[in-house]
């Protein structure tokens, strides 16, 4: 076999799925985007059971706070969990409220399933993995850890490409964190950076159990065609599953696919079905008078103002939902709509670009400045990362130049000395509010990556009511008043120089970081 058909992963497209386009959007209010439940579950919730964080700090008090009052489930997924010393009080206060649920019941109830990346969370003599081992050891029948492998990585590839390096084909990107009903999304992994001066964002889904019981499938279904952990610091599939770098990557793909659309289509069947009694039971059921004693006697839930939509984007499974909302919504955004988009590496996709310099509404897009990128200071070829992404961000800004579109988008960048930025998502606001009716948030960067490589997902917070819209209108402000404006002579200052083998590269490189 010749060796070129082993780089065919990256130069195949994966299997291809076939979803019908969804409805246009509808005219009226939040509702508008009702259309999204045609792809994924609908979930409503009240607006009291929403909160959004706003640090590092808050964030890290929160997941110990979660773990240590769970008591049916934590479930996690992540790029990797760090090594240092805030991440083994995470551990800590797993091992110890693992013990506490033997303690008081002889057989515990909880449970502990953790999805990460296996190059990510291999790096390393002391990794992800010599982490949670002791807990796999302490409570075989209780803890399960998982470790994601793309099969993009195989082959004489596989062999070829060094550590660090082989984590550009693709890698589990997820960032999800649950405890038993309670839910936080963000984009942040489990490392000290990100509890302590890594900029991102956290929204936190209170006593949602149709939420945390989608999330916990979704997480269980990449797990089961992941490898798994083992006490001894081996992997090994489950029984009976196609393995992804030494099986048949077809075969292997197609389970995948079917394992993530079984969790997503049956969630929105029960959805639907849910939703369905209830419009039922509000036309039939009881009278406005027994509902409202229902109400007080508080057997009845609160009437939804805010919709939950899970977006899972899996290209290598052929999974693109989150590509496919994404560009709607930058499609549809009507005039004088206005879009606040955010990403830690700027780097968007063709199809994104041409969106927003060939659509209607306003576009304010905040990235990172050099100072604040991830890879600033780097060794080797990552610390030229920054350069690149510079020079994408030039190139861009030159093409809403040439079009005359500076006023309608408009680039900023984040600085914030000692900080650096990892915060994506978008809000967006409706022409002639002055509050966001939408929200993105998750682990997508927007960029080639996020689209056609690893497995991403984030959620779509559609609200109604006043107060979450205040609050996410609030988290929008915050990031944006760490920002200035990018103008001509922004790339003309010494740090924003950009060496020729640096600009010869990135166009062959793009597409991997």
């Amino acid at each position: 076999r010749s060796s070129w058909l082993l780089l065919a992963p990256l130069l195949t497209p994966p299997v291809p799925v076939i979803t019908a386009p969804p409805c246009s959007l509808c005219p009226e209010g939040a509702h508008r985007f009702q259309w999204i439940r045609n792809l994924v579950p609908e979930f409503g919730i009240s607006s009291s059971h929403v909160k959004v964080l706003s640090s590092p700090t808050e964030f890290y008090e929160l997941l110990k706070v979660q773990i240590k009052t769970a008591k049916q489930r934590v479930v996690m997924a992540s790029l990797y969990l760090g090594t240092g010393l805030l991440e083994q009080e995470l551990v800590d206060c797993l091992e110890e409220t693992l013990e506490k649920s033997l303690q008081a019941k002889g057989s515990s109830n909880l449970r502990v399933s953790i999805l990460l990346d296996y190059t990510r969370g291999s790096r390393g003599r002391k990794n992800s993995r010599t982490m949670l081992i002791p807990l796999l050891q302490r409570f075989p029948e209780q803890v399960r850890v998982s470790l994601f492998h793309t099969p993009n990585l195989r082959g004489l590839l596989r062999l070829l490409i060094p550590e660090r390096f082989n984590e550009t084909i693709g890698l589990q990107h997820i960032k999800v964190y649950l405890f038993d009903d309670n839910v936080i999304l963000s984009g942040a992994n489990l490392s000290d950076l990100y509890f302590t001066n890594r900029q991102d964002r956290y929204v936190l889904l209170q006593d949602s159990p149709e939420i945390a019981d989608f999330f916990t499938e979704l997480v269980d279904a990449i797990g089961d065609v992941s490898l798994q952990l083992q006490r001894d610091d081996t992997v090994q599939m489950m029984e009976g599953m196609v393995h992804p770098y030494q099986g048949d990557k077809m075969a292997y793909c197609e389970i995948a696919n079917r394992r993530v659309m079984e969790v997503i289509n049956s969630a929105r069947m029960r959805q639907e079905l849910l939703h369905a009694k209830t419009f039922h039971n509000s036309q039939q059921g009881s009278s406005l008078l027994s509902q409202q004693g229902a109400q007080a006697s508080g057997s009845l839930k609160p009437e939804p103002d805010t919709w939950i939509y899970p977006l899972i984007q899996m290209k290598p499974f052929g999974i693109q939902i989150d590509e496919m909302v994404t560009e709607t919504l930058l499609t549809e955004a009507e005039r004088d709509a206005r879009i606040y988009l955010t990403t830690g590496y700027f780097n968007l996709t063709q199809a994104y670009m041409d969106l927003i310099l060939g659509t209607r509404a306003e576009y304010r897009i905040l990235l990172a400045s050099p100072e604040v990128n991830g890879f600033f200071g780097a060794k080797g070829v990552a610390g030229a990362i920054p350069a690149a992404y510079v020079y994408i961000e030039h190139q861009f800004y030159s093409e809403v130049c040439y079009l005359h579109q500076q006023e309608r988008v408009q680039l900023q960048e984040y600085s914030r000395a000692g900080w650096t930025f990892h915060a994506k998502g978008l809000w967006l606001y409706l022409a002639g509010s002055d509050l966001p009716c939408l929200t993105l948030i998750g682990s997508p960067n927007f960029g080639y990556r996020s689209v056609h490589r690893d497995l991403e997902a984030q959620v779509a917070i559609v609200t109604e009511n006043k107060a979450l819209q205040q609050q996410l209108h609030q988290e929008q402000e915050q990031l944006y008043l760490c920002s200035g404006v990018v103008s001509s002579s922004t790339f003309e200052q010494p740090n924003r120089y950009v060496k020729l083998w640096v600009k010869l590269v990135t166009p062959l490189i793009k597409n991997f970081f």
